[in-house]
């Protein structure tokens, strides 16, 4: 073995010779034989499989089988005592657990004019009645301007029960509870349906529309008899309380409504 610089220098000599033009470490390796053990492990190149997600989430899941639930406890409910009962028992919503009361409904069960709210307030929840508070008394101002009273209408709300704080109610919450006032809608039957505020058109009407689109103009809801309740959708009294410029847009709603029960 040559020893010494001569020996290094060889060695340089016989690499450059052989090709080798740039060091990568101190250690020499073979190109052609990392290659060959990169290529035969076949799990280093092969994609990532990622973990296959669910459909739903389990949120999704969980609403799902409430409202099915819901739908089917609504269905064997023949009177409204039978679903007033049926609805104190069901525990498929968690805005049951927060509130005083389950506000179902109040007035006429016979009535040709039924009116929905979005959810009960602070009042309502203490009570246990719909549209006691300050925004029912506005209400019952409005209808008594018409000629009516609570004694010709029914009154109830998409959400039997408050949620914490007067929030907005959650998509979920929203399903879950629609089967109930859908079965109230069944069992009144009424001619005329006349919604208070964005919300509750929405959830009825399954729209996305804003309640400034949808007031003015008669809709239809189709039972599942296949009969039609015509729908008037306007301000809730609570945002005509917060804003009292909107007061005309929503008297001539009731001018509109009273126009048709009376024609």
């Amino acid at each position: 073995m040559m020893n010494g610089e001569g020996s290094i220098k060889e060695i340089l000599e016989w690499y450059i010779s052989a090709g080798v033009d740039v060091t990568c470490g101190e250690e020499p390796y073979c190109i052609e034989q990392k290659a060959s053990d990169k290529f035969s492990r076949q799990e280093d190149l092969s994609p990532k499989t990622e973990p296959i997600r669910q459909a739903t989430t389990n949120l999704a899941q969980v609403t799902g089988a409430a409202c099915q639930n819901a739908k089917n406890i609504c269905s064997a409910a023949k009177t409204l005592e039978e679903l007033k009962q049926a609805l104190e028992n069901f525990d498929g919503c968690a805005l049951k657990l927060t509130a005083s009361h389950t506000v179902f409904g109040d007035g006429n069960p016979q009535a040709k004019i039924m009116f929905i709210g979005e959810a009960p307030g602070a009042d309502e929840d203490r009570i246990g009645t719909p549209f006691v508070g300050r925004s029912g008394h506005l209400l019952d101002k409005m209808l008594e301007a018409v000629g009516l009273d609570r004694n010709q209408c029914y009154i109830t709300n998409i959400l039997p029960w408050r949620p914490p704080g007067n929030r907005t109610p959650l998509d979920s919450e929203v399903a879950v509870c629609l089967p109930f006032l859908k079965r109230q809608i069944e069992i009144i039957a009424p001619d005329y349906i006349f919604t208070l505020g964005g919300s509750a058109a929405n959830a009825l009407l399954e729209s996305a529309e804003s309640i400034s689109r949808l007031r003015g103009k008669w809709m239809e809801y189709k039972r599942e008899n296949g009969s039609v309740s015509k729908v008037l959708a306007s301000f809730h009294p609570a945002y005509l309380l917060r804003s009292p410029g909107q007061k005309a847009k929503a008297w001539a709603d009731l001018l509109r409504l009273s126009k048709a029960i009376n024609s």
